[in-house]
């Protein structure tokens, strides 16, 4: 693909979750993607028009008709153009897990070919695309990196759960390691985004633009934790605080809670990781992650402490936890916060049962080691919290709600999806 034509070009998607599958489809209404993923059982599903994600519909993918779904490498061969989108973690040090982006790198780099074009989108510190992947590239194909492959990166925009702000829909951040290249990637993607894309100046500015969106947002959110703690100890309600406050016009609507899911509480750390690499020690980004990462401690003890409040003794005292998924309306459990909740809770000798709806109890075990309970049990719990603000909880209402509840009932309201004065907490 010496002349890099859009027509000419056929896509391979690697990594089929969240990101990779709702790309895939939207590229397979246009051009011929193969949509490759290593979990075969995953593959299977998806041929059925399952998307256990609930981020594609069955309709979205029957109506991707050049999309070609495999977990054999060889069918990569067919591409021209790769787009990366698998997952970046952090380890138990907090530093980043880079293993699943080079494992797609290497299997990538034996298909690769002359004129290639590799485009990652995974979230990752700057530098990652040219100083790690690259020279991976290099090395298992045998090419040199912009005279015989090139590369592009375009940072993913998915936010899971929400119907309305779509790959199609939302502006795309494109670059390329060349002028052409970068022209090239952007035009690609317009093929798909309806509202219009931003082509950065370089791969590295692609990066950084990405990893400081969510990390603003954690920053963000962490004042708030941080004012709702204060105003709990002056006995002032933090919602009524934030409605007064956001009646002027640039107060920003950022809300106290739990941080969770692969990108808010994940990316500040690969930010945090270069910039300790590069000789700067970064004090406001790391103070918003500890004060964050501290909330499920703060709402456990709140909870305890209201619980004492009414009993002297909690022994033997049953808690329900409504909702485990990081956010609501959607199956994902990555990195949920609500699992601190849980923990810290068992740590005070609580009997702590957990329902969630949307969740898939096997993945939730299989993670986290937590049983959830098919439905709660009427009348049973000491304590209730509403821990995501699931579709299904909130139409339930207060009444529904605290019936789970003993007629001693404290109720901790963590989204705000009840009236005021239906909840003795709300954070």
């Amino acid at each position: 693909m010496s002349t890099h034509r859009i027509s000419d070009a056929h896509i391979a998607v690697i990594g089929l979750g969240y990101v990779g599958l709702p790309l895939a489809a939207a590229f397979g209404q246009h051009l011929p993607v193969v949509g490759y993923d290593i979990n075969e059982s995953r593959i299977e599903e998806l041929k059925r028009g399952c998307d256990r994600t609930l981020e594609v519909s069955e309709d979205e993918l029957s109506g991707a008709t050049k999309l070609e779904l495999t977990a054999d490498p060889e069918e990569l061969r067919k591409a021209n153009v790769y787009i990366v989108t698998t997952p970046t973690p952090i380890d138990e040090h907090k530093s980043p897990d880079l293993g699943a982006i080079r494992a797609a790198s290497r299997t990538l780099a034996a298909t690769l070919s002359l004129g290639d074009v590799v485009i990652y989108e995974s979230t990752v510190y700057p530098g990652v695309t040219e100083e790690v992947c690259v020279p991976l590239l290099e090395e298992v194909s045998g090419l040199k990196y912009n005279k015989e492959f090139f590369a592009g990166y375009s940072p993913e925009r998915i936010n899971p759960g929400d119907k309305v702000h779509r790959v199609t829909n939302i502006v795309k951040v494109t670059s390329g390691s060349t002028p052409k290249i970068a022209e090239y990637v952007d035009d690609l993607y317009r093929i798909i985004v309806s509202v219009g894309t931003h082509s950065a100046p370089s791969i590295k500015v692609a990066e950084a633009a990405k990893v400081i969106e969510n990390t603003q947002r954690d920053v963000n959110i962490a004042l708030m934790n941080e004012l709702a703690v204060i105003f709990n100890k002056m006995g002032i309600d933090t919602q009524d605080v934030l409605e007064a406050a956001g009646t002027k016009w640039n107060f920003l609507p950022f809300r106290p809670g739990l941080v969770g899911g692969h990108c808010i509480g994940v990316d500040p750390y690969y930010l945090t990781y270069k910039a300790q690499a590069v000789g700067h020690h970064p004090e406001i980004i790391l103070a918003g992650r500890r004060l964050n990462d501290s909330m499920g401690q703060y709402i456990a003890s709140q909870l305890v402490k209201a619980m004492l409040r009414k009993a002297p003794k909690l022994e033997g005292a049953r808690i329900l936890v409504m909702g485990l998924t990081f956010k609501e309306n959607t199956p994902d459990i990555r990195n949920t916060r609500v699992v601190d909740v849980v923990r810290e809770l068992e740590d005070y000798g609580l009997m702590v049962e957990v329902y969630d709806p949307w969740a898939d109890p096997e993945e939730v075990t299989r993670e986290y080691g937590i049983t959830m309970v098919d439905e709660p049990v009427s009348g049973a719990y000491d304590a209730i919290v509403v821990a995501v603000a699931h579709n299904e909880f909130v139409d339930m209402g207060p009444e529904t709600i605290r019936s789970y509840g003993k007629p001693v009932c404290t109720l901790y309201d963590l989204k705000n999806v009840l009236p005021k004065d239906a909840a003795q907490l709300r954070l």
